[in-house]
């Protein structure tokens, strides 16, 4: 019988979305196939402490740390693996041959701990430091669509010091951009999570200092008024295939953090009523969007498009996309006829085999 991979699920973390990571950290838990994978758990509590230790999900939920053990991964090539500290020293809890990443948002799904397992040398779930940095930022991103001929709505982006030294030349330019609705987002966040809908100048003061307050880049972006919100899968690594693409009928004005992991009140049509040619169209745009990012494993690629005339606009790109039960990455490849369970497996594939293609590159020269 195959020895057992060692598979590292790494949820929790330092960002606004760490409940929404739990959530999808419990769901990919509840199908690891423990026959093939020797599971070891990961915790991040919000103020950035990784943690082991039996029932680990339940106390990172209530923030009741007690009996969990503080630990680290250290950035070692040759025996990469979770450690925690005996007699002064670091001590080898578990080796680990693949990392799955269920973190969401800052200090996840923004290249930072893409980089630490990167110096590690070891296999891990997803895009790499390059695509996840670039995707996260919403602001950067859009401007690689827009080099590579991928439409998106017209914007602007603030610093965080702009809106709080001259919010009134914020406003005007933003006003300038497009009429009302406009949208203000942090730059670098997920899961709707201080987004707003402006419909006049108000709306438009506290969206700017509510996005302010999650990232120091903000977006301001033109809005639809009642666009239909199109959503893709894709997974792979050199070859991207695309799932047919979905749609969220939402209740609220948009999408918004509630509608997505509290009320569930949003509807997921898991195969969006499109003519043919849009359809085909979003999905050659949502592969070029990800081979244009250097996505690889998995990516859901968002767009939004006019009701009337089907106009097709880039929203933008999630590079660790929900993993709930109720989360349309998963639901996507469902309906396209991939289990969640076959799923999950197939990512660990991909990320196994982008590990050996890494390896292939020559790490020293000598003339």
């Amino acid at each position: 019988m195959a020895e057992k991979l060692k598979l590292g699920i790494l949820y929790g973390g330092r960002s606004g979305e760490h409940e929404v990571s739990l959530m999808s950290a419990r769901s990919v838990l509840s199908v690891i196939d423990t026959k093939k994978f020797d599971v070891i758990e990961i915790g991040i509590t919000r103020q950035g402490a990784w943690l082991v230790g039996e029932d680990l999900w339940s106390k990172l939920k209530d923030e009741n740390f007690s009996g969990l053990i503080p630990a680290c991964f250290l950035p070692v090539p040759n025996n990469p693996g979770i450690y925690i500290e005996k007699n002064g020293q670091p001590h080898l809890f578990s080796s680990l041959d693949v990392i799955f990443p269920i973190m969401h948002g800052s200090f996840s799904e923004d290249g930072t701990v893409q980089g630490l397992f990167e110096l590690a040398n070891i296999a891990y779930v997803g895009a790499g430091v390059l695509g996840s940095a670039v995707c996260m930022d919403k602001a950067i991103c859009k401007d690689i669509m827009k080099a590579n001929q991928i439409p998106i709505l017209p914007h602007l982006v603030y610093s965080s010091s702009q809106i709080n030294e001259d919010l009134e030349a914020c406003i005007l330019a933003a006003e300038t951009l497009a009429d009302y609705p406009l949208f203000t987002k942090p730059a670098n966040l997920g899961s709707s999570v201080g987004i707003s809908k402006c419909n006049h100048r108000n709306d438009l003061i506290k969206g700017l200092k509510e996005a302010a307050k999650f990232d120091r880049r903000i977006l301001v972006e033109k809005g639809l008024v009642n666009p239909r919100e199109i959503e893709v899968s894709i997974l792979g690594n050199e070859n991207p295939i695309a799932s047919i693409p979905g749609e969220i009928v939402p209740k609220d004005e948009f999408y918004t953090y509630a509608e997505k992991y509290i009320n569930d009140t949003a509807e997921l049509l898991l195969e969006a009523n499109l003519p043919p040619d849009i359809s085909t169209k979003i999905q050659e745009l949502a592969i070029n969007a990800y081979r244009a990012t250097d996505c690889a494993g998995m990516a859901r690629v968002d767009f939004l498009v006019e009701r009337e005339s089907l106009a097709v606009y880039l929203s933008e790109i999630n590079t660790i996309p929900g993993f709930t039960k109720i989360s349309m990455f998963p639901k996507l490849w469902e309906t396209s006829g991939l289990s969640y369970a076959e799923l999950i497996e197939k990512l660990i594939q991909l990320a196994l085999e982008r590990k050996k293609d890494r390896d292939k590159i020559e790490r020293e020269y000598r003339s």
